[in-house]
């Protein structure tokens, strides 16, 4: 297969500086930028999610950021079916485009493909909310780990969609997730790029702290405050929102629900690293070594 156009992936954890990087690259190659972060999806959740402002996007488009509402299903089958159709569009006009995020599972998702597996089922993933709810994220644990324990072995346990997707799939096929989950990889038409940015503990720890730390005086008090009446939808049981709903609950101190954000943050940023580490076509390098990055680019991109 001839490859043609360039799709350069900007991964890494949460609060690393791949926003503004990518940015940077974009500007530098003149062309647009596909979000990967699942979190930035939704327009009611912009302080929280660290969604790019109008000010950082500096003027280069910017496609799968606030594009979709809170109470609107989207699964990763659906963004790379929509990411596709779009770098189709875009490599008929630009040589390179920028993919950044840090959802592992949709990154590879438009660089290698996903298994064909069913839709959930709403009233089944009604009662695994539920019991998500009421009984903890222990009930769902334990659900999966009787249904697959192989995949239960390999799945983010603190993560309750990737639990809930477990389970229903083996639910509805009747087959174990882990052995319809193929991992066969998908040809593209476009050459990838991966670069991952990452820097010290200490320092992304402090970023991370820095963050919340902003957030909170920008609004997220109140921005979580006007959405806690959908506390109840998918998108919204993430980092940042869970805690604050806490502290609107009355459960919590604001203090402490800050220093759960962070806490919960640093968690999150390990296991985003644990998963990129695992792709070996990943260029890792620090985001202030622009001019690796650029040769890096350069180096390895084909011309059309």
């Amino acid at each position: 297969m001839i490859k043609k156009g360039n799709l350069i992936v900007i991964a890494g954890p949460t609060a690393v500086g791949k926003t503004s990087l990518a940015v940077e690259v974009a500007r530098y190659f003149n062309t647009e930028i596909l979000s990967a972060d699942s979190r930035q999806f939704y327009r009611e959740m912009q302080i929280g999610t660290a969604r790019p402002t109008v000010t950082e996007k500096q003027g280069i488009p910017h496609h799968f950021t606030g594009h979709l509402s809170i109470k609107e299903e989207y699964n990763v089958s659906a963004f790379e079916r929509d990411a596709l159709q779009l770098l189709d569009k875009l490599f008929q006009t630009h040589e390179n485009v920028i993919m950044v995020g840090g959802s592992g599972l949709y990154i590879n998702a438009v660089c290698h493909g996903i298994d064909e597996l069913p839709d959930p089922d709403p009233d089944l993933r009604k009662r695994l909310q539920n019991d998500l709810e009421t009984k903890g994220i222990e009930s769902l644990q334990q659900e999966l780990q009787r249904l697959d324990p192989n995949y239960y072995t390999q799945v983010d346990k603190n993560n309750p969609k990737r639990l809930m997707r477990g389970i229903e799939v083996c639910m509805t096929t009747g087959r174990k997730y882990s052995e319809m989950r193929t991992q066969a990889r998908k040809e593209r038409p476009f050459n990838i790029l991966k670069i991952g940015l990452n820097l010290d503990r200490e320092k992304l720890f402090q970023r991370i702290s820095h963050r919340t730390d902003k957030m909170v005086e920008e609004g997220l008090v109140e921005e979580a405050r006007r959405l806690y009446p959908y506390r109840q939808l998918n998108a919204l049981n993430t980092v940042g929102y869970k805690e604050i709903f806490r502290y609107l609950d009355g459960e919590i101190s604001l203090e402490q629900a800050v220093t759960d954000i962070k806490t919960s943050t640093r968690r999150y940023a390990k296991r985003q690293l644990t998963w990129f580490k695992k792709d070996p076509e990943i260029q890792w390098l620090s985001p202030f070594q622009w001019e690796e990055i650029v040769t890096f680019v350069q180096r390895n991109q084909v011309k059309g």
